[in-house]
């Protein structure tokens, strides 16, 4: 379930680093920079955090599959639209690579024996921490300081986790129910522009 959930956050990580690259105007290089930090960064913070080589640096597939991903992109001349980041290829990719990176980091920090502190903190970096310092390289307030219910659907799915695991109930069925209420919950979110405002 892990391997699963980590393949399918690089994917639609790989994608919203590289329209976050074409919003920002960098060149081929810095394309490149945006969405290997977006799409493998966390995954990095998160197996240091565990004291464990980085999943990227053990197996060939994650690189692979965001150099596809990149070539795939251009070739249908992605990188000339305008409005990227408004798109809905962008904002579905975007929300796919959240929840599927919060799960796999919440299972890391599961299997390590972490309390809820952890399991969040795991699933939080993992999900967020690549686009942290893609957007601190290229200038820009991290994206999940902007919007409110971003960071706060992470925290959710790693203490759903956490409750399942007591429950002895994290089976491949309820996390993949999971990862959809997950999803629905930020599309929906996106959608009618839920913050959580500061008064």
């Amino acid at each position: 379930m892990f391997e699963i959930a980590e393949y399918i956050g690089i994917i639609a990580f790989a994608i919203s680093g590289f329209f976050v690259g074409v919003r920002n105007k960098l060149d081929l290089l810095g394309v490149l920079i945006a969405s290997f930090l977006t799409a493998l960064g966390g995954g990095i913070i998160r197996d240091i955090i565990v004291n464990k080589i980085p999943f990227t640096f053990t197996h060939n597939y994650p690189g692979i599959m965001v150099i596809l991903i990149l070539l795939l992109l251009i070739s249908f001349k992605f990188h000339r639209k305008n409005s990227l980041e408004n798109k809905m290829l962008f904002i579905i990719s975007d929300s796919i690579g959240l929840v599927s990176f919060s799960i796999s980091g919440a299972l890391v920090g599961i299997e390590y024996h972490f309390n809820l502190t952890g399991i969040i903190f795991l699933a939080f970096i993992t999900a967020v921490g690549g686009g942290i310092a893609r957007d601190v390289i290229i200038n820009e307030v991290p994206f999940v300081l902007k919007t409110g219910f971003y960071g706060t659907v992470s925290i959710i799915i790693a203490i759903s986790l956490y409750l399942l695991t007591l429950l002895n109930a994290a089976t491949y069925t309820t996390i993949s129910l999971l990862f959809f209420f997950a999803l629905s919950l930020r599309l929906t979110a996106y959608y009618f522009r839920w913050s959580i405002p500061l008064k």
